[in-house]
């Protein structure tokens, strides 16, 4: 992999795409979580955008759901239909998508209430674990989509994860 010896300055994130095994049931757990309909939702079937994903072909379903500043693409590959990656943390390349809560014990609470299923206890940042000291404080939680994709609740401290 060829790294520039300039930055690119990406700095703005317009969306995060999950692929998702059953795009209605997505929505509705995407819709439960943010309170939040799709604001786009449709079909695409397409060499030439297949071959943009490095595959032969794509024809999927799609519906997007703002949040604010970020978009929620959710993506149901019919042709070709991929394998499940059992995205646990610790593989690379897998990744999390964290939302920010201002009030975690509540929202922590209404989404065990809810039946949302953790994947451990919550847990506070406190010294002697974390670097650096302003992320003491902060409040994480994860848990699954429907699909298996990590996602995180944070309640940050100080200036940790603006």
């Amino acid at each position: 992999m060829a790294v520039a010896d300039a930055p690119m300055n990406l700095t703005k994130a317009a969306h995060v795409g999950i692929s998702v095994s059953d795009l209605d049931a997505s929505i509705a757990f995407y819709q439960a979580l943010t309170g939040r309909a799709p604001v786009a939702e449709g079909t695409m079937s397409s060499v030439p955008f297949g071959r943009t994903q490095g595959l032969p072909v794509a024809k999927l379903r799609y519906a997007t759901i703002n949040l604010d500043g970020l978009g929620i693409d959710l993506i149901q590959f019919q042709d070709p239909v991929g394998e499940r990656t059992e995205g646990r943390a610790n593989r690379p390349g897998s990744m999390h998508l964290c939302l920010k809560v201002d009030d975690f014990d509540a929202v922590y609470r209404r989404m065990k209430d809810a039946g949302y299923d953790f994947l451990g206890d919550d847990y506070t940042f406190i010294a002697g674990e974390v670097t650096p000291e302003a992320a003491l404080g902060t409040k994480v939680a994860y848990f699954n989509d429907p699909d298996g994709t990590n996602l995180e609740i944070i309640q940050p401290k100080g200036g940790f994860a603006n």
